[in-house]
């Protein structure tokens, strides 16, 4: 049997949660409250329990907030997560939406430290190097592309025109209306003589 969403999203969440003990102080408050994360085809539910963690929801529990993500999430989540929640829309009880977001905006996964605890401290740490300087490389090779494909759809392609020539094109339209007015100046001063 495939397990759900929830089997898999839940447990790394707590385990995120049990590394930073002020989440889970801001989540204590709302224990029993459930949150809904939906976004495209996704739909995951989940309660908050004593201890602040969650458990996923069951099938009687209604939604106290829903979280619903903008399309382009997953994407978000690989390029920058703490965006992610800027383009949420979330709805219900206000000050435990607001809680959500910041524990969700404001979580870090101490990878290095996981590591650490499988291969040891210095191959973990080394790793960890290596993954951030492997995640950096992407980010900017990432960047660079889209640099290249925007100057290319500006200078090369003729695609899209360039913030020079939008500028120029302005300018020439102001001096035409000038010339406009200048010259119905004239005309109206000839048909008054």
């Amino acid at each position: 049997m495939m397990p759900s969403l929830a089997d898999v999203f839940v447990p790394l969440l707590n385990h995120l949660l049990t590394q930073e003990s002020w989440a889970r102080q801001r989540l204590m408050p709302y224990s029993g409250q459930a949150a809904t994360i939906e976004g495209g085809p996704v739909k995951l539910t989940m309660t908050v329990d004593e201890s602040g963690g969650f458990r996923p929801s069951g099938a009687e529990e209604e939604a106290t907030v829903t979280i619903s993500l903008p399309a382009d999430a997953p994407f978000k989540m690989l390029v920058d997560p703490s965006s992610i929640f800027g383009s949420a829309r979330l709805s219900g009880a206000a000050s435990f939406a607001e809680t959500l977001a910041f524990v969700f905006r404001n979580l870090r996964w101490d990878y290095e430290a996981d590591l650490a605890g499988i291969i040891g401290d210095i191959p973990g740490r080394r790793l960890a190097r290596m993954l951030a300087d492997g995640a950096a490389w992407h980010r900017s090779l990432a960047q660079r592309v889209g640099q290249n494909a925007a100057e290319y759809a500006t200078e090369e392609s003729g695609l899209v025109s360039s913030g020079r020539d939008i500028m120029q094109f302005g300018r020439s339209v102001d001096e035409l209306r000038n010339d406009v007015a200048r010259l119905e100046r004239r005309i109206a001063r000839l048909t008054t003589r």
